[in-house]
């Protein structure tokens, strides 16, 4: 069992904000915007029952992936084109498991918890266990057509291009949206990647390490799904 951990949601670049992360550690969920045409209607950021006031970008429509039914999803899909993260997802296997972070903005007034970082930080927000090997966009496109289903909710395959490099499905049994975070910056600021992050995966935790993928063993693996259960005060070493 491995595992790999990549960055997804709103950020400062697109849609210009991060979703919040509050003092309790629970937060929101915000997809990035759908940036290409697609071939049927997506949601769009008012479609969502989102705390956060997301009126400056009501009307776009919205990349929802990874796909959650804990946030009005179908089924748990992920699907990417850029190569720095397809290489590594597709090197995972049937029962290993898809990390995913985001930057969150830290709120809820006064000062922050002794956890979090004071403005923003990253943050472990849910996991897939993967229901299959991975496939990759060719092999997606040789398949039957009852086959690819399994997809169709995918924000890849509603684009009326379909350019993903690689698609994976979680288990519903396995996978999850969390109630509360995993943190990954360090209290003293969302730059300062702690002690998951270099301990634990193969990342050095220098430079922009916020935007990188990360690749865990099984024990390193084990021990992250050990503290989605727990709150993010425990992620202490």
């Amino acid at each position: 069992m491995r595992s790999v951990a990549i960055n997804v949601a709103a950020n400062t670049n697109e849609p210009g904000f991060r979703g919040p992360v509050y003092p309790d550690g629970t937060f929101e969920y915000i997809p990035i915007p759908e940036s290409k045409p697609t071939a049927e209607r997506v949601p769009t950021y008012a479609d969502f029952d989102f705390q956060t006031d997301v009126s400056g970008v009501a009307d776009r429509p919205v990349h929802f992936d990874p796909e959650f039914p804990e946030a009005g999803g179908e089924r748990y899909t992920y699907g990417d084109e850029h190569g720095v993260k397809a290489g590594p997802l597709s090197a995972l296997s049937a029962g290993d498991y898809l990390f995913f972070y985001a930057t969150l903005s830290t709120t809820g007034g006064g000062d922050p918890p002794a956890w979090a970082s004071p403005r923003w930080g990253a943050h472990v927000i849910g996991h897939f266990r993967l229901a299959r090997d991975p496939v990759t966009g060719e092999q997606y496109r040789a398949l039957a057509p009852a086959d690819r289903a399994v997809f169709d909710s995918n924000a890849h395959v509603k684009r009326e291009t379909f350019d993903a490099r690689v698609l994976l499905l979680g288990d519903p049994e396995g996978s999850r949206l969390y109630e509360t975070v995993v943190p990954l910056s360090a209290p003293s600021g969302g730059t300062d990647a702690n002690w998951v992050v270099t301990d634990l995966s193969s990342d050095s935790g220098k430079g922009p390490w916020w935007r990188r993928p990360m690749r865990f063993d099984e024990a390193g693996t084990e021990r992250l799904l050990t503290l989605a259960e727990e709150p993010p005060a425990a992620v202490d070493p």
